[in-house]
């Protein structure tokens, strides 16, 4: 029994899988050609990076994980700190960064600042486990007293609870001189 006799599309298949889609779909009597240029390569964009240095500032792109009401850092985060410790090492201009850990308006004030202090001191013991000198970090809590989103609302609360790394010194670049 031959397909191209009973289902058509069967046919077509079979002659995709044999020719593996090239110009010519079926052989014999009834060949088709496909004409025109082939279409360009789908271009995909590089995603953003997770942590790059902008400005005075290593930006994370993601947020580290803690535990509920905790310091413990979560283990989906280790990645992103790893990311954090490897520009740190790329990039020894880089002299004094703060580590500083935000809260949102949730609970207590004191609680908040204490919890966040406890976080931030957690991801510079991580960094320096991990190989950045100690010399080169500080921790420091800031509680909730830097918003950055609506502490009336779950998404702007969520906002205000992240770790960042501040850049406290740097050398500057050195400008090289170019002949004209």
């Amino acid at each position: 029994m031959q397909p191209t006799m009973r289902n058509p599309l069967l046919a077509l298949l079979a002659a995709c899988a044999l020719m593996a889609c090239g110009p010519t779909l079926f052989i014999g009597k009834s060949d088709i050609k496909i004409v025109g240029a082939k279409p360009p390569p789908k271009i995909h964009k590089a995603a953003p990076k997770r942590v790059e240095i902008v400005d005075d500032k290593i930006l994370i792109r993601e947020k580290v994980q803690f535990e509920l009401n905790k310091s413990r850092i979560l283990e989906e985060s280790h990645g992103l700190l790893d990311e954090v410790v490897k520009e740190l090492k790329n990039n020894p201009r880089i002299k004094k960064v703060q580590v500083a850990g935000h809260a949102s308006s949730d609970g207590p004030k004191a609680f908040n600042r204490q919890l966040s202090r406890a976080r931030a001191k957690a991801v510079m013991k991580y960094l320096v486990a991990a190989g950045v000198e100690q010399s080169r970090l500080e921790s420091k809590g800031f509680g909730d007293s830097q918003p950055i989103g609506d502490n009336t609302t779950e998404e702007g609360r969520d906002q205000n609870r992240r770790v960042e790394f501040n850049i406290l010194e740097q050398d500057t670049p050195k400008k090289v001189k170019t002949v004209d």
